[in-house]
């Protein structure tokens, strides 16, 4: 099969398309037809060494695929070959034709939700929806600050918020990614590019500021935050990409706090995919594909997750 390959960590040229034998398929997992794989930031930080986890060289990268289940192994039940799926996770990397997983790892994919924008599933809404609910608690009537609103995480958050009943504002840095945003259903897309884009969100929140902000870039935004966070608020740092400095006193006058967010637990992994089943099929969670790639593209797709601006999902077709 065709596989990607990193043999050493660096930069995004180290990712080779490779000729490799299908991986085995155990007693308890399940080997999936790949037909689009989703690309995320952190496995560029894998990638290029910088992230605290380093796989053993080679390996494939990615978690996030969609296809057809190809082989179940004899201990897996409810899932059968030819069935639709979504992958959240996989044991042998998600950037090839083919990827084991184990069963627990596969979710069914709506005969509505095509194969690129299942791809888009995994780390998007399940890291959405535990910042939200699992993280912060959101509830009905609070105000959301989502920035990035226009990426994958934040276009989440956005659906998961709106069909919550928050108040959603959300924040974008082209006219193509504030036209997405509004889309969705927000109260307001602010620019955040613009000098003062902040003092926007007090206005229009008449000084009470947002009880809850998702962060993904807190090394850029973080000490802003605290500037317009709402009496008892909170703050979800979901990404970041270096160190920050903040003033504790705007924690202080908030009462607020700074949370962060990564994959929960088992039984929290389960229920968030519980919930983006239930949103695909109500068709409330409509993930976007902003661009859809070849594999042996994947150096150009980790080059764009950085530097572009961001526009739903990047996803490789095998």
């Amino acid at each position: 099969m065709k596989a990607i390959r990193v043999r050493e960590f660096g930069p995004p040229e180290v990712m080779m398309l490779e000729d490799i034998p299908v991986p085995p398929v155990g007693p308890d997992q399940i080997l999936v037809r790949v037909r689009a794989a989703g690309v995320n930031p952190v496995e560029t930080y894998i990638r290029s060494g910088s992230y605290a986890f380093r796989p053993s060289l080679p390996y494939t990268p990615g978690g996030d695929a969609a296809g057809v289940v190809e082989q179940v192994g004899g201990k897996v039940t409810g899932h059968r070959s030819g069935d639709r799926v979504y992958t959240a996770g996989t044991v042998s990397g998600a950037y090839a034709e083919f990827a084991v997983c184990h069963a627990d790892q596969v979710y069914p994919l709506p005969d509505g939700i095509s194969f690129p924008r299942g791809a888009g599933l995994h780390v998007p809404y399940a890291t959405a929806y535990r910042a939200l609910f699992h993280r912060a608690h959101a509830r009905a009537g609070q105000i959301v600050l989502v920035h990035g609103a226009s990426g994958g995480v934040g276009l989440a958050a956005v659906q998961f918020a709106v069909a919550a009943g928050l108040t959603v504002i959300g924040t974008g840095g082209t006219e193509r990614g504030h036209e997405l945003v509004r889309a969705q259903g927000v109260a307001q897309v602010l620019d955040h590019r613009a000098p003062g884009y902040l003092d926007e969100l007090m206005r229009l929140t008449g000084g009470r500021g947002a009880d809850l902000i998702l962060e993904m870039l807190a090394n850029v935004n973080l000490g802003k935050d605290l500037t317009v966070l709402a009496k008892g608020g909170c703050v979800v740092v979901i990404g970041c990409r270096g160190e920050v400095q903040i003033n504790p006193r705007l924690l202080m006058r908030a009462e607020g706090s700074i949370l962060g967010v990564l994959a929960g637990s088992p039984a929290e992994v389960a229920e968030a995919h519980a919930a983006i089943g239930a949103g695909l099929r109500a068709g409330t969670l409509r993930p976007v594909v902003g661009q859809e790639l070849p594999l042996d593209a994947a150096p150009q797709a980790h080059r764009e997750i950085i530097e572009s601006p961001a526009y739903g999902k990047i996803v490789l077709l095998p």
